[in-house]
């Protein structure tokens, strides 16, 4: 019997390793890991820079499987290359409190750079890593920056819409170090692909100005994979689509090529019979021997010698910053920081905008003014928007624009792509060493949702800015008056939520997206809002705030978030000249925030012994938690100027007095 050589042993432990863990666990995806199982090898072994004993060395290649139903694929590497994933992870695959969770999870498993699972999002993830490592590469030296991004897509990754968002935009920004290796196993749960699918894959990439090419069926020929990675990744003006033709399951002898092999199909008889005809032991689960874990344990660190001249490039070089044109030298001993400073920092240092009361400002004016103050002292901020650049405030002026021949500009221009632009932005921040800021209206934060979902599942540190957040859009009519969206932003764990009251709120927003390590939404006017007399910036990191309490005995609380402060406040006067009742008024810009206080905190801000009066522009769903009684909007709204409509619909200093006095006499 010919002995096998110790790659083609690796492979075979690969795939039965993919086998053990489902089977041990019932449940999971099986095939496409088993058929992959060279190109992992390739990858791992041949191919991708990096040191398995530092995953966080800011200039090792990155791996993304954007096909993360088979994250048992990506595990079992993780293990074998010396990450800190263990057999007995692998034993409790998909077991409550395990490193090896049903799809990876940035943060819960070394050696995973984004969360996937959610088709196309990793794909699109990949991206915004790109674009990440071309802009550092652009301000900084390749001597510092220099890393292909890696990433195995599956048919559904390139059916998901996001991907023609992402793919499109990747083309145009001529990222050559992203490389994208697409399963084209024919397969999907249904059924064949060509129960739903009939594009030409290779001739749409083209398109988008990829470089592709289809190296066939050659999923047990790891020359030729290696081969045509090299080729791809020879290629520095297009990113890369690698083609390659897998038969799902292989080489189980009953499931191979079958939909059932996409899920968890292979079970003991069929395992055995499959590890005897790749010649390792049949009944042996887990089988891992000795040499072959060697082998790829060594392996695992020969990335060390190029991360120990990175580290010395690192400390003894002052990097020249291309958009800024100034020379930063950044500390090794913070490096990779997103050299974020404290607010105390640049308040002393820079401008920081402060508005008189009185003032009329829409608050995203007074976030574009904040963002352009504080850009310059933080070189880690490049901003974007989905083509509403100047409406949403997105520009840190006077940065310059990023593009193919300006990979060093800090604003970039994501086109009408709201869902590539959120993951995009998520990858962005997960690469390290960048904060990104992205922008578009409020209403269309619902193509952004499965993205900003992921960012607070990951703790992606991006500010995502939705301006136009209320029914004073106007004119625009329903379709762009956000109704439901505060409400369903504030119900993902994980993001904190700001809808500053004015002006000088705005930069207290900025300041706690700023020193938040989670990521945050800015709900910002399209409208002018008057800056009201007892707002502050500092008092927004408390969440919530008392801004005007009464001389007299309160008899009502009013409690506001962002243009509704006003008409609260205005609510107040009236009811005391008119009504003799004295009210408190409380902004409370994020809910997120003021729910970390203590209950005895919470009761100061919103006293349980008076009655409480939400006001919010918005749906009323939630805020019950809060308060006694709610004036919101829970229908659609119409088209006819702002404030016309937001009368219509009840928001008004005279339907809260109304209101109020209902309750009173209640």
């Amino acid at each position: 019997m010919r002995r096998m050589s110790i790659e083609q042993t690796g492979i075979n432990v690969i795939r039965g390793l993919a086998m053990d863990a489902p089977n041990a666990a019932k449940s999971g995806h099986q095939g496409t890991a088993m058929a992959l199982a060279p190109l992992a090898h390739v990858l791992w072994t041949r191919i991708m820079r990096y040191d398995a004993r530092d995953p966080s060395w800011p200039n090792r290649d990155r791996f993304i499987l954007s096909a993360g139903h088979a994250s048992i694929l990506q595990y079992v590497m993780l293990y074998l290359t010396g990450f800190g994933v263990e057999l007995e992870d692998l034993r409790n695959f998909r077991q409550w409190g395990s490193s090896t969770p049903g799809h990876p999870e940035v943060g819960q498993t070394k050696g995973v750079e984004v969360t996937t699972g959610p088709l196309g999002q990793g794909l699109a993830n990949a991206v915004g890593m790109a674009i990440a490592e071309a802009h550092l590469r652009s301000r900084f030296g390749s001597h510092m920056y220099d890393h292909h991004v890696f990433v195995i897509a599956s048919d559904g990754d390139l059916q998901e819409g996001i991907s023609h968002e992402a793919a499109s935009l990747a083309g145009h920004f001529k990222l050559g170090k992203l490389v994208v290796c697409y399963d084209d196993n024919g397969i999907t749960i249904d059924g064949d692909t060509q129960l739903s699918m009939s594009d030409d894959t290779v001739a749409r990439f083209k398109a988008y100005n990829w470089h592709v090419e289809d190296i066939g069926a050659v999923t047990d020929d790891i020359d030729a994979i290696e081969a045509g990675l090299r080729r791809a990744m020879a290629v520095e003006d297009k990113p890369s689509l690698l083609v390659i033709r897998s038969t799902i399951g292989f080489p189980a002898p009953k499931s191979a090529g079958t939909p059932a092999a996409h899920g968890y199909a292979i079970r003991d008889d069929e395992i055995a019979a499959t590890k005897a005809a790749m010649g390792i032991p049949s009944c042996e689960s887990f089988y891992v021997p000795d040499d072959v874990l060697s082998y790829y344990r060594k392996i695992g660190i020969k990335g060390g010698e190029h991360k120990k001249a990175w580290e010395l490039n690192s400390r003894n070089t002052s990097h020249k910053d291309g958009d800024t044109n100034n020379t930063e030298t950044w500390p090794s001993e913070t490096w990779p920081s997103d050299f974020t400073p404290k607010w105390a920092d640049f308040t002393a240092e820079c401008f920081t905008p402060e508005w008189a009361v009185g003032e009329q400002i829409a608050t995203r004016k007074a976030s574009h003014a904040t963002l352009s103050a504080i850009a310059p002292y933080i070189p880690s901020i490049v901003t974007g928007s989905a083509d509403l650049t100047e409406s949403n405030g997105t520009s840190a002026t006077p940065t310059s624009v990023f593009s193919a021949s300006n990979l060093s500009g800090r604003q970039i221009h994501f086109g009408v792509r709201e869902h590539a632009m959120g993951a995009i932005a998520n990858g962005l921040a997960l690469h390290g060493t960048i904060l990104p800021v992205v922008g578009t209206f409020l209403v269309f934060s619902d193509y952004m949702k499965p993205a900003v979902r992921l960012a607070a599942l990951s703790k992606a540190k991006v500010i995502f800015v939705w301006t136009h957040d209320s029914v004073c859009v106007g004119e625009d009519g329903p379709t762009h008056q956000p109704i439901e969206h505060l409400a369903s932003l504030r119900a993902i764990p994980g993001i904190q939520v700001i809808r500053p009251a004015d002006a000088n709120e705005t930069v207290g927003a900025w300041y706690c997206a700023i020193n938040s390590d989670i990521p945050t939404a800015l709900i910002l006017t399209r409208q002018a809002v008057p800056v009201l007399p007892n707002t502050s910036s500092e008092s927004v990191r408390d969440g919530a705030y008392v801004v005007l309490e009464p001389q007299d005995e309160a008899r009502v609380t009013l409690v506001g978030t962002g243009s509704e402060v006003f008409i609260c406040s205005e609510a107040a006067a009236t009811l005391h000249t008119q009504h003799a009742i004295s009210a408190r008024v409380v902004s409370m810009p994020s809910w997120e925030i003021f729910a970390q206080h203590d209950q005895q905190k919470i009761n100061k801000v919103i006293q349980p012994d008076i009655p409480s009066l939400a006001v919010e522009a918005g749906s009323t769903l939630g805020w019950h938690q809060w308060v006694d009684e709610v004036i919101g909007i829970d229908s659609f709204g119409s088209s006819a100027p702002g404030a016309i409509v937001l009368k219509n619909l009840g928001i008004s200093p005279d339907a809260v007095v109304a209101k109020v006095v209902e309750m009173l006499l209640n």
